[in-house]
């Protein structure tokens, strides 16, 4: 317990899925949780489940794309709660499954717009906080197509390969000033947006099987799975780890 006490946490893309999670642990650790999405309905529902666990927690509306967004929500994280010490860069989309040569710049610049921009602009708008506050944590979700290549979802797979450098950079960047920049990278985690796009596919229970098939530990992962990989990135214990990327993918680039 208190592995992350007191600490000014903000999630993006909290209100389903590894983001709800990681806001439920990081909270029942005792993190302040910045509670952001575009989800309104969801994410006020998890900062009352929150709250209801004794857990601090507020819920904002937030479009990781839209910088004037960003500054404001990170202004009023600031100040409500005097600092932040933690950013989880978690909000994402999959995008178009087509081959590139049938991608239009529309559909690409949707992906890269809040795979890519949205953990820029975060990350812009929170570096200047923990430079005064003499250091933070910066947790990038990528995946583990930002490690290995895939024949499908090019803009998706494209995006966490520049989520995976762009945490490596500010990493170095940013050593000297005590903020530390890591990216993790999940394998198939059953998340709302897994489960959707094989409820559409009209098959649910034979794409999980297939998915599980191909980890080697026989089974797809949970979102608690990745919380506690981001908790741990998020509290003190890790503070000689920098630049570096959390595997958690039951053995899938192992093969």
């Amino acid at each position: 317990m208190d592995r992350v006490k007191d600490k000014v946490v903000i999630v993006t893309g909290a209100a389903l899925g590894i983001g709800r999670a990681t806001s439920l642990l990081l909270a029942k650790e005792g993190a302040k949780v910045a509670v952001t999405d575009i989800r309104h309905d969801e994410g006020k529902a998890l900062v009352e489940e929150i709250q209801e666990q004794n857990g601090e927690a507020v819920y904002w509306h937030l479009d990781v794309s839209q910088e004037p967004q960003v500054q404001q929500v990170v202004g009023e994280v600031a100040k409500k709660w005097g600092r932040v010490d933690v950013l989880v860069n978690n909000a994402g989309i999959s995008g178009v499954n087509k081959p590139t040569h049938k991608i239009t710049q529309e559909e690409w610049n949707a992906v890269m717009a809040i795979n890519v921009n949205g953990v820029f602009l975060c990350t812009k708008h929170v570096i200047p906080l923990m430079l005064s506050g003499g250091g933070g944590s910066i947790i990038n979700i990528s995946a583990v197509y930002g490690l290995v290549g895939s024949p499908s979802v090019p803009p998706y797979h494209a995006s966490k390969g520049a989520v995976r450098l762009m945490s490596k950079t500010d990493a170095v960047l940013y050593a000297a000033n005590n903020i530390r920049v890591n990216s993790v990278h999940p394998g198939f985690i059953w998340t709302p947006m897994i489960e959707d796009a094989f409820k559409k596919q009209g098959l649910p229970q034979q794409g999980r099987k297939y998915l599980d098939s191909l980890h080697p530990l026989g089974h797809m992962g949970e979102p608690e799975d990745v919380a506690y990989g981001i908790l741990y990135l998020a509290s003190d214990e890790s503070k000689f780890v920098t630049g570096t990327e959390l595997v958690i993918d039951g053995g899938y680039t192992a093969r």
